[in-house]
Parts: C-alpha cells; sequence; structure tokens
C-alpha cells in the first residue's frame, strides 16, 4: 500500500482543518517546500497537495506552490483543488502535478470531467469521493449533494475511473481511525484503486487500511501532531 502525506495550503502556507471547517484552520508551516522536503528525506515518494483556497473558488490559486515543491522535490504529487476547467488542469500539470484530483467538477460537470479522463487517461485522472453520512459533499465540503458515495464512484468506475480518493468528511482531522466499513463496503462493490483519506491516527490504522485492500491512503494531521512519525512511515514505505 502507497503512503502519501498531506500537505494542505492556504495563503501559500501548509494548514490543517478538522471536518474541513475552513474556521478550524492550523497553520503548521508556512513554507510548504520545508515540510515537502523533510518528506523526500525520510524516503517518502508521494505527495497529495490540497489547494484550499482553489477549492472554494472558481480556479486553481496555489499553483506557485505545486511548482516550488514540484521542481525542488522528486515527489509524485497529486493535486486537488479549485480545478474546474481545462485551463485549470493544464496549469496544474504545467506545473508538474503527476495526477490531478477531481471532485466537485465530477458532480457539477461529468462531460467536463470525463473530457480529462479521455484526454489524459485513468493514470492521470483520479476522482475525488467526498462524503459527509455517505452522501457526496462539493466546493470544499461545503455543500451537500445527493449522490451516493458508492452509486457515485461506481458510475465513473464504469466510465473508466481507475483511481478514486475517498474522504469520510466525519473522520477527517479527527484522529479517531479511518472509516474502515465505508472503505470495505466500496471495495467489495467496486474493483477500484481506493485511496483512503482522513482520521488515519496511528500505524495500526494504516495496517488495517492496507489489509482491507486500499490501495493507498493518505497521512495528514498524525504526522503534524507526532501521532505518526516519518520514521514509521518510512518502515513501511
Amino acid at each position: 500500500m502507497r503512503l502519501i502525506p498531506a500537505i494542505d495550503i492556504i495563503n501559500g502556507k501548509c494548514v490543517r482543518l478538522t471536518k474541513g471547517d475552513y474556521s478550524t484552520q492550523k497553520i503548521y508551516n508556512e513554507n510548504p517546500l520545508e515540510v515537502a522536503k523533510e518528506f523526500e528525506a525520510n524516503g517518502i515518494e508521494f505527495l497529495h497537495l490540497v489547494d484550499l483556497d482553489g477549492a472554494r473558488s472558481a480556479h486553481i490559486v496555489n499553483h506557485k506552490a505545486l511548482y516550488q515543491i514540484s521542481s525542488k522535490t522528486r515527489l509524485k504529487i497529486d493535486f486537488g483543488g479549485g480545478l474546474k476547467s481545462n485551463e485549470d488542469v493544464t496549469i496544474a500539470f504545467e506545473n508538474g502535478a503527476a495526477q490531478i484530483t477531481g471532485g466537485s467538477i465530477a458532480v457539477q460537470n461529468e462531460e467536463l470531467f470525463l473530457s480529462w479522463l479521455g484526454n489524459y487517461g485513468p493514470e492521470k485522472i483520479i476522482l475525488g469521493a467526498d462524503a459527509k453520512e455517505r452522501m457526496i459533499a462539493t466546493q470544499g465540503w461545503l455543500e451537500s449533494s445527493d449522490n451516493d458515495v458508492i452509486e457515485f464512484i461506481l458510475a465513473y468506475f464504469k466510465k473508466g475511473i481507475s483511481y478514486v480518493v475517498c474522504t469520510d468528511i466525519a473522520k477527517d482531522g479527527m484522529l479517531e481511525g479511518p472509516s474502515i466499513e465505508l472503505y470495505k463496503d466500496i471495495l467489495q462493490k467496486i474493483n477500484v484503486h481506493l485511496i483512503a483519506s482522513g482520521g488515519v491516527s496511528s500505524i495500526d490504522d494504516l495496517i488495517k487500511l492496507k489489509e482491507i485492500g486500499c490501495e493507498a491512503a493518505i497521512v495528514g494531521k498524525a504526522i503534524y501532531e507526532g501521532r505518526i512519525s516519518l520514521k514509521q512511515l518510512r518502515t513501511l514505505c
């Protein structure tokens, strides 16, 4: 299972939120590049980079941070937040993203999202399936929809999606363990590369996610709060 540390960016700074609530933001480092270099120095190969300013805007915002990290490290970056147009996707790839994640856009403009899948291929495009009480949420988790998360993923799987990052919003930033039952349900019904996100608090959580068949797991607050050390992650990589 791939282990993917996360860097969330607001105003160019490395932050974390709780349950996606922007009012809970906590700044951990004013220079995301420093954080990324530390990940790389500890043997990490992948990075989940989220433009939280972009997520609640109509366009990509923090592409300069993406470029800094991609040009000064060898990390393979999946980038999300604010990808609402062909221009946004072009900017993301030109600034060094290895993959991009589309969440809100996949709900609001299926035709556009599928065009990205067709143009770039399933290895480059990740479906973002962020759920609140198993219903898809959009706009940086500020809005809910009437889309069941499993039905949502299945519909896109049938149209060619291979990678899905799924976050249970109720678990995000809580350090109370990931949504194991939700991920089990998804994997029992859909043969997709599932990237678990939200709630990871310990190495044991990562072992459980591996055991149920997750292809990767994103780790954020547990690293920044010292629950999981980079040395521990390195032993699992």
